[in-house]
């Protein structure tokens, strides 16, 4: 499966380079992973052909074991490419959202973007291991 996240803004911080840089090391042995970082200011690069997912505090909450769940019936169901987008301070424009084949609420709490993005390779990463079978979920 191919996995694009599409960002707007670039992360600043060590830390959050880090963070981030671990997951994308433990994605690649699921999936082929891609960030595309896009100035704030600027319209979000979506993938063509891609399964959009918004993320947005007004799309859905779900557990780590029901994101896997989801992961899983896509991936079942032919779905070969997931597009996360994740807006900047402003959040994502209406239409990114109204256009996404499904919203995903990390929590009804506002998240800086960049911990957003650190936050959902970590799930991303948590949903593949339990469709595995393995240990790190819990």
């Amino acid at each position: 499966m191919r996995v694009d996240i599409a960002a707007s803004g670039r992360l600043k911080e060590p830390w959050w380079e880090a963070a981030c840089a671990e997951y994308e090391k433990r994605l690649s042995r699921f999936c082929r992973l891609s960030v595309i970082e896009t100035p704030e200011n600027r319209p979000l690069r979506v993938t063509p052909g891609a399964l959009t997912v918004a993320l947005c505090v007004e799309g859905d909450m779900l557990s780590s074991e029901d994101f896997a769940e989801k992961l899983g019936r896509w991936a079942n169901t032919g779905v070969s490419s997931l597009c996360f987008l994740i807006g900047g301070s402003d959040g994502l424009p209406e239409e990114l959202k109204a256009a996404a084949g499904f919203k995903l609420s990390l929590s009804r709490m506002t998240w800086p973007h960049h911990m957003a993005r650190a936050m959902l390779l970590e799930q991303v990463y948590r949903a593949f291991t339990i469709l595995e079978g393995g240990k790190y979920h819990k």
